[in-house]
């Protein structure tokens, strides 16, 4: 049984940087794609950043191209999100995600089949 451990969340100001991370559980992670979604009060659950299994190819949604930096660590089952300028919008409860197929999940055609329990990112203006 997959579990997600996602973690790092905090409140800051905006411009400043927040490091998110994630640890897997129960599986082998060589075939699994990681990454982040986000909710934001009142909004539904949108996509963030994927990262492939071997960390080759990542991907983001448009609002964080340029400020968020997805990586995986050493250990593949383990993925981190380097949050950084961020912004009054950025805030919002940050899940980590698995799946096996990253292609509808960046195509938006699909959701992940496991999730974290969520991290909370508040950014003050």
């Amino acid at each position: 049984q997959i579990q997600l451990a996602d973690s790092g969340g905090g409140s800051v100001q905006a411009g400043d940087s927040l490091r998110l991370s994630c640890v897997g559980s129960g599986n082998s992670w060589s075939s699994y794609a990681m990454g982040w979604f986000r909710q934001a009060p009142g909004k539904e659950r949108e996509f963030v950043a994927f990262i492939t299994w071997n960390g080759d190819n990542d991907y983001y949604s448009d609002s964080v191209k340029g400020r968020f930096t997805i990586s995986r660590g050493d250990v593949k089952n383990t993925v981190y999100l380097q949050m950084d300028s961020l912004k009054s919008e950025d805030t919002a409860v940050y899940y980590c995600a698995a799946d096996r197929w990253i292609e509808g999940i960046v195509a938006g055609t699909s959701r992940p089949w496991h999730w974290g329990q969520g991290t909370q990112v508040t950014v003050s203006s």
